[in-house]
């Protein structure tokens, strides 16, 4: 068993994270993922209403009596989202480990302390990454420039972003972005991570919430079909390569406004995506993981590969390369 900073903090088995996804972070894959010894995490803002939220952790907890997170994305938006309520069901309910992104969780810190809530703050950057230490989380997921959704502006890969923010942080850091198989955890783990963060690999699971046939593009896609949309906009996002985020593209870069994109991309667009099965239909979130991504496991089958992989990989093949002494 992979023992790290990660599982302590949280007392799970396994230093396997499956990240906040909109759309698909629901009940079902959220307790797989925790049953098989991870972190299963419920997306706050898919559910329509706090009140819904409350539901679904309700419902996944009828699934799991393990832990399991909730993830706050706090972005800019134009229908304003009732953050403060999403914030105060997840407490009120019981909830031991939110993951935070976007905006600066520091207005919040005071009562998650208060209610001995666990933060793992997402973060695209180390010096991110060290205020989030500043303003007392507990712990913060670095996402590489390979993630999907947002990778930041600064276009630096995990293989340097993860030593570096290992050579900074005091606190327990997982790493996001890129990772799918044991290979990935192994490496995670010797560039100084905690553990790893996994969006696009956990959609291609059977207890993913989202059409057979988006789970089989994400098999049948390689890494070179992602694309990085809103680049003039400052608000960079990875998604799958296809005729929308192509347009979509291409406008921007000559010129365009978002509201010239804005009927492209809108998120009702991607959802139905991934209710209908149409990956032509919309925008969808994909990381360039997608390349060494070749079966739809259940995610408990997924989970146990990884961290058998990555054990056989440290103390098998890794161990086998150092010179060993010889008798005389």
């Amino acid at each position: 068993m992979l023992r790290t900073r990660f599982t302590e903090l949280l007392g799970i088995d396994h230093p396997v994270v499956q990240g906040g996804m909109q759309w698909v972070g629901r009940a079902p894959l959220a307790a797989a993922v925790s049953n098989a010894g991870g972190l299963g995490i419920l997306t706050a803002l898919t559910q329509p209403t706090p009140e819904d939220l409350r539901t679904e952790i309700r419902k996944t907890r009828e699934l799991t009596s393990k832990p399991i997170g909730v993830n706050l994305t706090i972005l800019p938006t134009i229908n304003p989202v009732p953050y403060d309520e999403y914030v105060k069901v997840a407490v009120e309910e019981g909830i031991t480990v939110i993951e935070t992104a976007g905006a600066n969780p520091e207005p919040y810190m005071p009562l998650f302390k208060e209610h001995g809530v666990k933060v793992v703050h997402k973060c695209t950057a180390v010096r991110h990454a060290l205020k989030a230490e500043k303003v007392g989380v507990d712990a913060v997921s670095i996402d590489g420039f390979e993630c999907a959704g947002h990778p930041g502006e600064d276009d630096i890969p995990g293989l340097v972003l993860i030593p570096a923010a290992a050579d900074k942080l005091s606190i327990p850091f997982i790493a996001s972005g890129g990772f799918g198989d044991g290979r990935g955890l192994a490496a995670a783990l010797a560039l100084g991570a905690d553990g790893i963060n996994m969006g696009s690999r956990f959609m291609a699971t059977e207890e993913a919430p989202i059409h057979d046939n988006v789970k089989q593009a994400i098999v049948d896609g390689t890494e070179l079909e992602t694309i990085l949309n809103f680049r003039p906009l400052r608000n960079t996002v990875r998604v799958r390569k296809n005729g929308v985020s192509t347009e979509s593209v291409e406008i921007l870069n000559k010129g365009g406004k978002f509201e010239d994109v804005q009927h492209l991309v809108a998120g009702a667009r991607g959802r139905k995506v991934f209710e209908d099965g149409d990956i032509e239909a919309g925008q969808w979130t994909v990381g360039m993981v997608q390349g060494i991504i070749d079966d739809v496991p259940s995610a408990a089958d997924l989970v146990n590969r990884i961290v058998a992989d990555a054990e056989e990989i440290i103390t098998g093949r890794l161990a086998g390369l150092v010179n060993q002494p010889v008798n005389a």
